[in-house]
């Protein structure tokens, strides 16, 4: 059996077509022909009011903190349990990061935290779907009106996840996409700013584009643009959107394929999991469609997933821990007290991600499978 990777990029087709017409026209940079329709390809699909392509998730972030005008010591909720982008958006405009704990059966945010931690400085709610799984939007929601919020969903992990049939993105005020490799669609590097309230539709354009009313321009809305705000270069290349557009035209074949190979997972590892081994992934019901991105179990302890690892690694199987808590980074501790978030560090310390990618073949996945008895008997 040759090396079984953890990601595995999944050509459609028509990538390197696309990119060559782009070439061909002489038109690379942002917003153009493929940028205009990966954007209306979200809105129509999806009903996102308004999507905007960039660079990445991270900038996508960024524009959310520019958007709802972060200020110094604004205090902003995040989940512990999370890449460092989704605290980095926030902190570069000067908010205090607020750090929640996850939920005790499911990595993402504890809701019952989310209010103990509101202060009349809370300025934000972050919430991170993790694994593509949805948080409980509902009580989120609630939350941030009661106490006059925004909501940012960094819904980097969910293209094509619903909470409630309603689809991620589409919840919180604002919310991101991630395009990165490692995604179930992919342009390499990239991401997506959606819109949800109208309100901020105008400036983020401005933002996107360095500050000026270049979209309004190129509308003929105005003869003339002009910088009217502060910005930044934020735009994906039209390189990347055409890449990305051949992969959007194949999302129902991709999403059906993980999904197949996600429940083929769960299914073969249960008996194991019903034996006490270890715990597979918990979706709640109101995530009634989740998108398949990670498998993966959680392990009795650090120990004992390490070990897996590495016994993975010996068969040529490449698996991975994920996330460090925040709370616990040497960056955060150099100016804040050590806190005490136990379902975060237990998932830091016990998660194990197995190999998942759309042309994962099944003989693969068994052949993974057959490994993780081979651990468990001997353990």
């Amino acid at each position: 059996m040759n090396k079984i990777p953890l990601h595995q990029i999944h050509l459609i087709g028509n990538e390197q077509h696309y990119i060559n017409q782009t070439l061909q026209s002489g038109l690379i940079s942002g917003d153009g022909l493929f940028t205009k329709q990966c954007q209306e390809y979200f809105e129509k699909k999806y009903h996102f009011k308004k999507c905007l392509l960039t660079s990445s998730c991270t900038d996508a972030l960024e524009m959310a903190a520019l958007l709802i005008n972060i200020q110094s010591e604004d205090e902003v909720i995040i989940p512990s349990f999370t890449f460092p982008s989704t605290a980095n958006a926030f902190l570069l405009q000067g908010a205090k990061i607020i750090f929640a704990d996850s939920n005790s059966n499911h990595p993402n945010i504890d809701v019952v935290e989310i209010e103990k931690l509101i202060t009349k400085k809370t300025k934000a709610i972050i919430v991170v779907h993790y694994a593509g799984v949805a948080c409980d939007m509902d009580s989120i929601m609630a939350l941030a009106s009661k106490y006059n919020l925004f909501v940012v969903e960094d819904a980097a992990q969910c293209i094509d996840s619903f909470y409630k049939d309603k689809p991620l993105g589409s919840l919180g005020h604002l919310a991101t996409f991630s395009f990165h490799a490692t995604k179930n669609i992919t342009c390499g590097e990239g991401g997506m700013l959606i819109i949800n309230d109208e309100k901020l539709i105008h400036r983020a354009e401005i933002i996107r584009d360095k500050g000026t009313s270049k979209a309004q321009f190129i509308r003929g809305e105005i003869d003339k643009y002009e910088w009217v705000d502060i910005g930044s270069s934020f735009l994906m290349s039209e390189i990347s959107a055409a890449f990305l557009m051949a992969q959007l035209e194949s999302m129902n074949e991709i999403q059906a394929l993980r999904k197949e190979k996600w429940n083929y997972y769960f299914r073969q590892l249960n008996t194991l999991s019903e034996k006490g081994y270890f715990k597979l992934p918990f979706v709640p019901a109101f995530a009634n469609g989740h998108n398949a991105h990670i498998f993966y179990l959680e392990c009795k302890n650090e120990k004992e997933r390490n070990a897996l690892i590495g016994f993975l690694k010996q068969h040529h199987i490449q698996a991975a821990f994920h996330y460090q808590p925040l709370h616990l980074s040497s960056f955060y501790l150099k100016n804040n007290q050590k806190e005490n978030l136990l379902n975060a560090e237990k998932f830091a310390s016990t998660i194990i991600r197995l190999p998942l990618f759309t042309n994962i073949k099944t003989e693969e996945i068994d052949f993974v499978i057959s490994k993780i008895n081979d651990f468990f008997r001997a353990v």
